[in-house]
């Protein structure tokens, strides 16, 4: 193999591999260097798995809303085989098949900027050596889960998401610390799957702090009803686990102390920067590499250097990442042959608008573009449209006992939408269209004449453009 290529990208989660295909596909040489499985944290230990483990209690919960159905009680074994069959048994030997027939050269070992243009490979055997790129490098580390620096927490060994979804046991007790989309995708997924205590202990005061307050209500209610115990405002002080593997203990500033046999952290994530080489290239180790909208490093001479997905922090999402990566590696190959890199296609502007992200509970919750309260602080002249899912014709076949709620926020000037939420059941198949809505900037009256179908619960969009007065 040879040690020059056009393009070397450090990292093979989607981000990466879809870097790599545009860029092969304009014509360039391209290697991939990644240190653990082809595929990324989304295919093995987040994304994938996650909803593998959601998808039989959300069914289950829809079979309990429809009169005439029942159902018995979840197979744990079943679902944890399928949720290894999803994964690929951690095997990624088809994802190294298809990298390679991109096609691109693949470097099974850890990579690190050595100076401009290059990249050091640790190999497993501890062997390095050393990488040149004729155009380009893109980093595409990816994300690390934060661990808050509680007294004894690091030493108590918790679960990060990467235990949570690969779990071959599940405890009987559980404590979660977090309250966004890692915490409350799990804390379900588990007790559906049989973990009798849950306990989330949430710093803040509600669940899911980014998203419309009315979406996170509905979300604390329904796992609430389901067993789950959500504890807000808690501060936590220290954690003990005297012997390994055995109980865990977990100490606040009032109140008792909480024992439970595992402890799934789940406060966030950072960007995967601190150990790639930055200093050497002039850039800061700590906190995200911050790129323009062609997704080109910033204070880096002669623009060589390029970041997708998590690791440039714009928005720690798959899609997104994806969507960056198809964007960078179009602009690099354009770039390298002399052809115009300005393509509308060649930028990114989906982050300025907002990101569509859905969290896979049940209640689902899906927003995309701004919430009110970020629209306001931005100065926007808004309305705010609000509708019950429930009162849809179309959620009421959906079964006994629906609750959700749809909310639109509006640029009075514009007459267009800058954002939209919606929770409820099953709503995150609603998402796209409010995307288009948003992302085009479709003005109201137009988006009038997108009539939905009868009865379905796409008919929420004629409920809140009555809403509106059109």
């Amino acid at each position: 193999m040879s040690d020059e290529f056009d393009v070397i990208v450090v990292g093979a989660g989607p981000a990466g591999e879809n870097a790599a295909a545009r860029a092969a596909r304009g014509g360039l040489s391209v290697v991939v260097v990644e240190a653990e499985l082809v595929g990324g944290e989304c295919s093995y230990w987040a994304c994938i798995p996650s909803k593998a483990l959601l998808r039989p209690v959300e069914l289950a919960a829809e079979v309990g809303r429809v009169p005439g159905l029942t159902l018995g009680p979840i197979d744990v074994d079943a679902v944890l085989a399928r949720r290894d069959e999803a994964v690929s048994h951690l095997d990624d030997g088809n994802q190294v098949k298809w990298v390679k027939g991109i096609p691109a050269e693949f470097v099974r070992g850890y990579g690190r900027l050595r100076g401009p243009r290059q990249v050091e490979v640790t190999a497993p055997n501890g062997a390095t050596y050393l990488l040149r790129a004729r155009h380009a490098v893109v980093l595409a580390t990816g994300s690390r889960p934060v661990t808050p620096p509680i007294p004894g927490l690091a030493e108590a060994a918790p679960w990060t998401s990467r235990e949570a979804t690969s779990v071959t046991a599940v405890p009987r007790r559980l404590a979660v610390l977090g309250g966004g989309v890692v915490a409350c995708e799990m804390a379900q997924a588990l007790h559906g799957l049989g973990a009798e205590e849950v306990t989330m202990l949430v710093r803040g005061h509600s669940l899911l702090g980014r998203v419309e307050p009315f979406a996170g209500e509905l979300l604390a209610a329904s796992l609430t009803d389901a067993g789950i115990e959500i504890r807000t405002g808690v501060q936590v002080t220290g954690v003990e686990r005297p012997e390994p593997g055995g109980p865990v203990t977990v100490h606040f500033s009032e109140g008792p102390p909480l024992e439970a046999d595992e402890l799934l952290v789940a406060t966030g994530r950072r960007p995967a920067t601190g150990d790639v080489g930055l200093d050497t290239v002039g850039l800061p180790e700590a906190g995200p590499v911050r790129v323009d909208d062609s997704m080109r490093a910033t204070g880096v001479a002669d623009g060589w250097l390029y970041a997708v997905g998590d690791v440039n922090g714009r928005n720690l999402l798959t899609h997104m990442g994806k969507y960056q990566a198809r964007v960078c590696g179009d602009v690099i190959a354009a770039r390298a042959k002399g052809e115009p890199d300005d393509l509308p296609a060649m930028r990114d502007i989906a982050d300025g608008y907002g990101a569509p992200q859905v969290v896979f509970t049940d209640p689902q919750i899906c927003a995309v573009g701004r919430a009110e309260a970020q629209a306001r602080e931005e100065g926007f002249d808004i309305r705010v449209i609000e509708y019950d899912l429930g009162a849809v014709s179309g959620a009421y076949l959906l079964g006994d006992g629906y609750r959700g709620r749809a909310k639109a926020v509006v640029d009075e000037r514009r007459r267009v939408l800058l954002g939209v939420t919606f929770a409820g059941p099953d709503v995150a198949e609603l998402l796209h269209s409010a995307t288009i809505a948003v992302t085009a900037e479709v003005p109201l009256d137009r988006l009038w004449h997108a009539v939905p179908s009868f009865p379905t619960v796409s008919e929420i969009w004629l409920r809140l453009l009555e809403e509106y007065g059109l």
